[in-house]
């Protein structure tokens, strides 16, 4: 996939910016979540993994104090330009706004570009999956900044952080630190166990031993910074504060579900008791899946998955028809452990671990009831757990 990536990259550069000398590529990858979902705001514990497809960026840097930028999967956008200088005012709310804002953050660090830079980007992840595109975007443009400028102090952890502040600060999406982390992180058959409340983390193999992971897409486009995400953030942060009445906690992710049940009528609006039940139970899941991994025990992790899914769907409401049809429909294949909505929501795709020779039974079946019910189709994919980013 890469070779074929970094083509087609490059010809989107020369068709930009008129040949390609001196250009050099990089990538990173995009994330599916295996549990733990809308947990990394609340300190609690999530489970990505970075994917084998995500984010190219051809680049090379210019004499001027211009930087250009062009997309391949959005050519009728034509190019995107701005000076370096100008980059507080220059949001316009598009695509190209993700790696400016990444170059605004390094600049607010302290990380000085001298001069400005062409860049072209091409994804092969499927446009609002909620396979984190943003963040693989972010961390591309963080990884070419500090390879291009001599930026050697900044780590991968930082790009991470990077791009979260830049997507916090620059776009207005509250996101968390999830997406970024498992693009910057990843590595090859590994996800993350990672505790976003002190971020301490550990790769935990995936061995999937007869199984894969099917990643299917409801087709349906989801937008998050406009849509319910940061409503989400402030119910959570609302009951939070009630919880802090009786307990001295930072996040809701280090209740127990004990410390919960006890302390829940203290959050006096209901709807803000579901987020928080949500909340410290998906934290508590998250804890209990990656141990059963540990242990061997993947049909114990994926009814926990499940369980995820149908909290996402009740307490938290993030889930739509679309992907419930897609999870209760898996869920009835004896060659499926384990089947949820995985990303931010609200359209986006599930995933699910199923038996290898049941994969095609699998989308065979599910294909059909799903165009049936929803009036278009669903897409499946096939994915390997992949490395961070690199330069190609």
């Amino acid at each position: 996939m890469a070779s074929e990536g970094k083509e087609k990259v490059l010809a989107g550069f020369a068709e930009s910016f008129g040949d390609t000398e001196g250009v050099r590529v990089f990538f990173a990858p995009g994330r599916v979540n295996l549990i733990g979902e809308h947990t990394d705001y609340n300190g609690g514990h999530v489970f990505p993994c970075a994917l084998d497809i995500g984010c190219y960026a051809a680049v090379r840097k210019r004499e001027d104090r211009t930087l250009r930028f062009a997309s391949v999967n959005i050519p009728r956008a034509g190019i995107t330009e701005v000076e370096i200088d100008d980059l507080d005012s220059a949001r316009t709310g598009k695509w190209a706004d993700y790696p400016k804002g990444v170059v605004w953050a390094f600049e607010g660090r302290g990380f000085k570009l001298d001069r400005g830079f062409d860049m072209a980007i091409y994804g092969d992840i499927p446009n609002g999956a909620g396979l984190s595109s943003s963040a693989a975007l972010e961390v591309v443009t963080g990884y070419a900044l500090r390879a291009l400028y001599g930026f050697d102090q900044v780590t991968n952890q930082d790009l991470a952080f990077i791009g979260q502040y830049s997507e916090n600060n620059y776009n207005g999406m509250n996101c968390g630190i999830m997406d970024q982390f498992a693009s910057a992180m990843g590595k090859e058959n590994n996800a993350i166990f990672l505790d976003t409340n002190t971020m301490v983390f550990e790769y935990a193999p995936v061995k999937l031993d007869g199984m894969k992971l099917v990643i299917t897409n409801t087709n349906k486009k989801h937008s998050l910074v406009d849509s319910e995400y940061n409503a989400r953030r402030a119910q959570c942060a609302q009951a939070l504060k009630d919880m802090q009445a009786r307990y001295d906690i930072k996040a809701l992710g280090e209740l127990s579900i004990e410390e919960f049940e006890e302390g829940k009528d203290l959050i006096t609006d209901p709807v803000c008791r579901r987020r928080a039940k949500h909340a410290v139970y998906e934290n508590q899941r998250t804890i209990q899946a990656v141990q059963a991994l540990k242990d061997g025990d993947i049909e114990k992790f994926g009814k926990l998955m499940n369980q995820s899914h149908v909290s996402l769907r009740d307490d938290y409401e993030t889930s739509c028809p679309e992907a419930d049809i897609l999870a209760e429909e898996a869920w009835k294949l004896p060659g499926v452990l384990g089947s949820r909505i995985t990303g931010g929501g609200f359209g986006g795709c599930t995933v699910s671990i199923v038996k290898n020779e049941e994969v095609q039974e699998f989308i065979d079946r599910i294909g059909p009831v799903y165009r049936e019910k929803v009036g278009y189709d669903a897409s499946f994919y096939l994915l390997g757990i992949g490395n961070g980013p690199c330069e190609l």
